[in-house]
């Protein structure tokens, strides 16, 4: 397994924009599907965005799609996910996650985990 470590996260206004980074170590990363999740204040956590080991194919939520945008660099093992316009209810900690085999959105399934980076929208 990678151990996986987030950046990025802060303080915005709504209409802003933010970039977080996911450092992975310790594994083959360019063999992990990778995804970002996000837990707000009393919610499930829940799937953002996905992308397979070769960034050949990304998955988004319908509501997620066209303001955040993930991405990957194999040569510098690292993740990234592009939020655009954010709002008040984009407020989260933003965990990337890995996970070998085919790339779902299925929590449960991922088996690393990076301790999450906090990402707070004001109105």
């Amino acid at each position: 397994q990678v151990q996986l470590v987030e950046s990025g996260g802060g303080l915005v206004q709504a209409g802003g924009s933010l970039r977080l980074s996911c450092v992975a170590s310790g594994g083959t990363f360019r063999l992990h599907h990778m995804a970002w999740f996000r837990q707000a204040p009393g919610k499930e956590r829940e799937f953002v965005a996905g992308i397979t080991a070769t960034g050949s194919y990304q998955d988004y939520p319908d509501r997620m799609k066209g303001r955040f945008t993930i991405s990957r660099d194999n040569a510098k093992n690292t993740v990234y996910l592009q939020m655009n316009s954010l709002n008040p209810e984009d407020t989260a900690v933003y965990y990337c996650a890995a996970k070998t085999g085919a790339l779902v959105r299925t929590e449960a399934d991922f088996g690393s985990w990076g301790q999450g980076t906090r990402v707070t929208v004001s109105a």
